[in-house]
């Protein structure tokens, strides 16, 4: 009886129900984004959620992220955020894991799953994880939210990647801490995120692989487009973790240092803490082996 109102829409019943349960999804952040977005995919029963996230619940959180209470703060987002979701739910299970992703960690995580979601308020994150599901052929969907407005997308999986839609970096780097970002906004991107998620498990048609969803609320416009004929770029230059910095790189932390005159043969690798004044200056160089690393706040 719990799944009766779901199962008796076309394109679901029993054996759509049945691959809801069967499924894996990988969701990257359990911010505002990721707790609407778990909650809607724990409630339509998928079966084993990954949930990946490195922070603690914060007083900031609580007017959007509607998973968690005061009384939760201090607490790991991913370890409570799962206890809620499987208490929703007892049919599902919620692995926590506790850590930040990186282009070292992704291959292990995203490993077996059937989609990857991304809800995780970075750049750097987004095209790591579009990077590594067009390698795998693995289905993304990804959604973005700042101030009143954001999107919601699916990419890869056979359509083309986030790069081939956003081929540039963004002008601002802005995000919720930054910009400030009203709760309705990633509580409805992030509900289409898991219905996105939802159709392409259920293979509704049309497939939400290359469509992208946006809204507005400054000026009260919501809108959707495919594009599915997108080109991928020429050049990508990649995002890389720590842990795969090789010997004979030249590391240049953009923080504190400034290119050398001459740049050596070897790799070079460009990093910050959001990896976006990396993304920028390895674009107005020439070097053929250039690699950019997000360094956070660490």
């Amino acid at each position: 009886m719990r799944y009766n109102r779901q199962m008796i829409l076309p394109g679901v019943g029993a054996d759509g129900q049945a691959r809801l349960a069967a499924a894996r999804v990988l969701i990257v952040g359990a911010g505002g984004l990721g707790c609407p977005c778990l909650s809607a995919l724990a409630g339509a029963g998928v079966g084993r959620i990954t949930l990946v996230d490195p922070d603690v619940v914060e007083a900031t959180n609580l007017h959007r992220q509607l998973l968690y209470l005061p009384g939760d703060i201090g607490q790991p987002k991913v370890q409570v955020a799962a206890q809620r979701a499987m208490a929703q739910n007892p049919d599902v299970q919620v692995m926590p894991v506790m850590t930040r992703l990186t282009p070292d960690n992704l291959p292990d995580l995203a490993r077996s799953q059937d989609l990857l979601i991304d809800g995780a308020d970075s750049f750097a994150v987004t095209y790591a994880l579009s990077d590594h599901a067009r390698s795998t052929d693995q289905p993304l969907f990804s959604a973005s939210a700042v101030g009143l407005a954001g999107y919601a997308g699916g990419f890869c999986g056979g359509g083309p990647s986030y790069r081939a839609v956003f081929p540039e970096p963004p002008n601002a780097g802005a995000t919720c801490d930054t910009a400030g970002v009203l709760g309705p906004v990633p509580m409805m991107l992030g509900t289409a995120l898991a219905q996105m998620a939802l159709a392409h498990i259920l293979r509704l048609a049309p497939s939400p692989i290359g469509r992208m969803l946006t809204l507005d609320f400054a000026t009260a416009r919501f809108d959707s487009f495919r594009f599915d004929e997108a080109p991928e770029p020429e050049r990508s230059i990649p995002f890389i973790g720590p842990r795969s910095r090789r010997s004979g790189d030249m590391f240049i932390d953009l923080r504190h240092q400034t290119l050398p005159h001459i740049l050596p043969k070897a790799r070079l690798i460009l990093a910050c803490r959001s990896g976006l004044r990396a993304w920028r200056m390895a674009e107005t160089l020439s070097h053929p082996d250039i690699a950019l690393l997000a360094l956070g706040d660490d």
